[in-house]
């Protein structure tokens, strides 16, 4: 998320989930979020890393940018 502050709506922490959780909960944020939403997924779930850009643009959403650093990492997820 370079150089561009993002304002987020809502921030989904999910440090300490296994996989599917960190993108289930996503997807029911996402899913009760009204259009031009922008939810930040926060996890230290390695998987999440791929899984969540994929499944969330697999799902109409447009990813705005990602970060991983150390063992965690974030992305912003914009609903249409």
């Amino acid at each position: 998320m370079s150089g561009t502050e993002i304002k987020f709506d809502e921030t989904v922490d999910t440090a300490g989930a296994a996989c599917p959780g960190p993108l289930m909960e996503l997807v029911g944020v996402i899913e009760r979020a009204e259009s031009g939403a922008v939810v930040r997924p926060l996890s230290d779930n390695e998987q999440s890393a791929s899984d969540v850009p994929k499944r969330a643009e697999q799902a109409g959403n447009t990813v705005l940018g990602s970060i991983e650093q150390d063992d965690s990492y974030e992305c912003s997820v914009e609903k249409p």
